[in-house]
């Protein structure tokens, strides 16, 4: 596992051992930001199920600003920190040992704007259209905000959720990765 692509491109990158986590394979990753991207001019990118922090490294590498980690298992913690050290800098990330949950309230609190949301939650325990639609009603994205959604090819997400319009969806093997941006009305 590595970093594709910018600043960081080529740095190997740790993985926790066993099944807690499963880190996004290089050529899922390569092909999220292609679509996304693949490029960013700052902004700040949470991933709210970080693992190993690969995706929010990747994110950091290709330009934006900050990235927030979040993730509950203190191993996988440990192993975010070592990829981060490998960036050579740690300012420009925050990881914060919690459930995805208390931490949307952390990030209404702290009043986050979030351009990037980077969701690839355990299989077996998806809550991704309630934790977007608390996203919104928490007001933590930016109004061109980014959300990619990596789930099991079964998992079926809706077109719609909130302002949130479904804008891509792409199968590899057995992770399908959903691509939703923020539909802001004209006032």
């Amino acid at each position: 596992m590595r970093v594709i692509s910018g600043e960081y491109g080529g740095r190997r990158l740790k993985a926790l051992d066993g099944d807690n986590t499963r880190p996004t394979t290089d050529k899922v990753k390569e092909s999220i930001f292609n679509m996304i991207g693949p490029y960013f001019d700052g902004g700040t990118a949470l991933d709210l199920y970080a693992g190993s922090g690969g995706l929010a490294i990747e994110a950091v590498s290709r330009g934006m600003d900050l990235g927030i980690c979040i993730e509950k298992n203190f191993s996988a913690i440990k192993i975010i920190k070592e990829n981060i050290d490998i960036t050579k800098e740690p300012a420009k990330f925050v990881i914060k040992k919690m459930d995805a949950n208390k931490a949307l309230e952390f990030l209404k609190e702290e009043k986050a704007v979030i351009d990037l949301v980077l969701l690839d939650p355990p299989y077996a325990k998806q809550e991704i259209e309630k934790q977007l639609a608390q996203m919104l009603a928490y007001n933590l994205l930016n109004d061109d905000a980014v959300v990619v959604c990596e789930t099991d090819k079964s998992v079926t997400l809706p077109e719609n959720i909130g302002a949130l319009v479904k804008t891509r969806e792409t199968t590899y093997g057995i992770t399908q990765i959903t691509i939703y941006r923020q539909e802001v009305g004209d006032d």
